[in-house]
């Protein structure tokens, strides 16, 4: 048995290839949308991708279970549990096996069994691996999906706080707690492979390690150390972090399957012109991705910054609107990275991308915003010369904050710009800087121009000792 792991950082999304190297063949768990590299790692063992299956409809990345099954002429293997809502519709159109609990397939001479483990969401499954050639057949690993993490367990809160169904996240938390008396029951030997790990936002404090052993997280993790139903309910529910946006989005769009990537329209990178970009700016969404730093010296009027780095999906995910072109300020060696990101979570309106020289032209209106230090800008918030904006998520805010400010966190402030009093300078602060950065340029594209963003954020306050309170 061969087992490949692939993890994509910005998302961070874990998913596996399965190979029975007696029969050449191979399973895909839980791919995401760029299927290239399952098929050059394949390709590269002598393996052929006949299977693809996922452990649940995902809200935070676009599966790729339809694009590879289109690619490979795959069977997939999709959970028929949770009632017709989550049925993947879109499987009808291809090599189709419904799973159910207690079912069971082959890959060559791998052999999964099928656990529904509802919680993180209603159709959540589980797959236990047994390797048929071991001399000792029997379970190895769990493909645990966002039902078991490292540390942690799926949140439950999703389907209620990102898709608007009322009432679902005590529903599917009292689900989990009875999935987990499952868990419990199998062998300690067995590994966890999670589909998450440190930084998804489908739990509260995942593991960073890839993997782990039923038994160690019997030890530690706190989900499987709560024997009342009622206190873990509460303990689940409590302190979960704003889900992002766009996991709407995802859902529906997993759930009807994805768009084939040699559907989309392609973007192009264009000639740098003062009169390309102020037609951008009127029909659709600009995106700067250059370091906050450069932003903040020089920027076009009514571009929005979002750095190209680990956190720009998340952050594309949460400002940038799927009904509206986009058009991006790169270096045309980042357009294919910024193309790939943004078709990472289904924003495949991406138009046309060009380099950032346009900046230079005299014809292109530019701006830019301050950059202060605490020890500078300390003095002006205690006395109330500026009104000080705190864009963090609001379990931040609430284990502690500068007293004279006020909270709208990032993802939400594009919805609550005109909440923002403009009758002194903002300075905006989050927990180093750089949430902060974001935001002060989303504050610059709706025309609230006397921004300042604090670097070092609430960290650099707390190491020069000033105020704060809970």
């Amino acid at each position: 048995m061969l087992l490949k792991y692939f993890y994509d950082d910005k998302l961070a999304h874990a998913s596996y290839l399965v190979g029975c190297q007696a029969c050449n063949v191979a399973l895909v768990v839980d791919p995401s949308r760029d299927v290239e590299k399952y098929i050059s790692v394949a390709k590269a063992e002598g393996l052929r991708i006949v299977g693809v299956t996922e452990t649940h409809i995902h809200a935070d990345f676009l599966s790729g279970s339809r694009e590879l099954a289109s690619r490979t002429g795959a069977t997939l293997y999709l959970s028929a549990e949770g009632g017709s809502e989550w049925s993947y519709p879109y499987a009808a159109s291809y090599a189709h096996q419904p799973l159910h609990d207690g079912d069971t397939f082959s890959i060559g001479n791998i052999h999964i069994q099928v656990l529904h483990t509802p919680g993180h969401t209603p159709e959540s499954i589980s797959f236990l691996v047994t390797d048929g050639g071991a001399k000792a057949p029997k379970p190895m690993g769990i493909f645990s999906g966002d039902f078991v993490f490292v540390g942690d367990i799926g949140r439950p809160d999703l389907l209620e706080k990102a898709a608007g169904q009322k009432g679902t996240s005590d529903e599917l938390a009292r689900k989990m707690y009875h999935s987990l008396k499952r868990f419990r029951e199998l062998p300690d030997f067995l590994q966890v492979w999670p589909a998450h790990g440190a930084g998804s936002a489908c739990g509260k404090a995942l593991g960073a390690i890839p993997s782990s052993t039923v038994g160690y997280e019997k030890m530690v993790n706190w989900a499987l150390n709560e024997p009342d139903e009622d206190a873990f309910v509460a303990a689940l529910l409590a302190g979960q972090p704003e889900p992002p946006r766009y996991f709407a989005m995802m859902k529906k769009l997993n759930n009807e399957g994805p768009t084939l990537l040699d559907e989309v329209a392609a973007s192009k990178h264009v000639s740098a012109s003062s009169e390309t970009l102020a037609a951008w700016l009127k029909e659709g969404q600009v995106v700067d991705v250059r370091s906050a730093h450069q932003f903040a010296e020089k920027h076009a009027v009514g571009t929005l910054n979002i750095t190209l780095n680990k956190s720009f999906v998340n952050w594309a995910g949460w400002l940038l609107d799927y009904d509206r072109p986009i058009y991006v300020l790169c270096d045309e060696q980042q357009a294919g990275a910024v193309r790939k990101d943004l078709q990472s979570i289904g924003l495949d309106g991406l138009v046309e991308t060009m380099d950032v020289s346009v900046l230079n032209h005299p014809d292109v209106s530019v701006e830019s915003y301050g950059e202060v230090r605490a020890e500078d800008i300390a003095g002006p918030i205690e006395r109330g010369e500026v009104f000080l904006l705190d864009v963090r998520n609001h379990s931040e805010w609430e284990e502690g904050h500068i007293p004279q400010a006020t909270h709208v966190m990032l993802g939400q402030l594009p919805d609550r710009v005109r909440e923002i009093p403009t009758d002194k300078p903002i300075v905006v602060q989050c927990r180093t800087g750089g949430r902060s950065a974001i935001a002060a340029s989303v504050l610059q594209a709706h025309g609230v121009s006397n921004v300042q963003n604090l670097l070092g954020g609430y960290e650099e306050w707390l190491k020069l000792g000033h105020a704060t309170t809970v």
